[in-house]
């Protein structure tokens, strides 16, 4: 079992609650920031009424530490459409930053280090226990596939979101973790 450090966001506990028996799938993110302190600072925002923010469940930095930011039993708002039956794992990774949709800046070039996806894969095989009916894993490319027009140029279109990204090793993953691949 992975070494496990909770950091609750402030507002974890307006998030709503859900029986761990409601989560079916883990999402892969990459924070596309440059460290966990940005990550942080940007899962703290409050950008709703409830006074939540966006976050992942799960945080796991470079040096292969894992934050739990938000109990799995919580809603996170992470990919759109299926928080209520996800649990969010975001890699600490630049991805596109600081320039995530400008049209020449769409290229992910950060490797995950082995120590990450070593930890990745400590976490995953936890969450099977704990989530009795998990059985599927997506990475956020593979559920929000919007397209929005470039910063530099509005007439090309470029994904919303990219992550975790061409570099991230699905092929080891998914075959050591038991779930299945989904995408949208």
């Amino acid at each position: 079992m992975p070494a496990i450090t909770d950091q609750p966001l402030p507002y974890v506990d307006r998030l709503p609650e859900r029986p761990a028996e409601a989560v079916t799938l883990v999402v892969i993110h990459c924070t596309e920031l440059p460290d966990l302190a940005t990550a942080r600072e940007y899962g703290e925002k409050v950008l709703y009424e409830s006074g939540a923010g966006n976050s992942g469940h799960y945080y796991v930095d470079r040096n292969g530490a894992v934050l739990r930011y938000v109990p799995g039993t919580r809603i996170a708002h992470h990919v759109r459409g299926r928080n209520a039956d996800s649990i969010g794992i975001e890699l600490v990774n630049r991805g596109r930053y600081p320039d995530w949709f400008a049209a020449g800046n769409q290229t992910m070039s950060e490797a995950y280090p082995q120590v990450q996806i070593e930890a990745l894969q400590e976490l995953l095989a936890e969450l099977r226990r704990a989530f009795p009916n998990l059985r599927a894993i997506a990475g956020h490319e593979d559920l929000d596939t919007a397209r929005v027009p470039a910063t530099d140029d509005p007439v090309v279109m470029v994904p919303r979101k990219l992550d975790p990204g061409p570099l991230f090793p699905w092929d080891v993953i998914v075959p050591a973790c038991g779930l299945e691949r989904v995408r949208a």
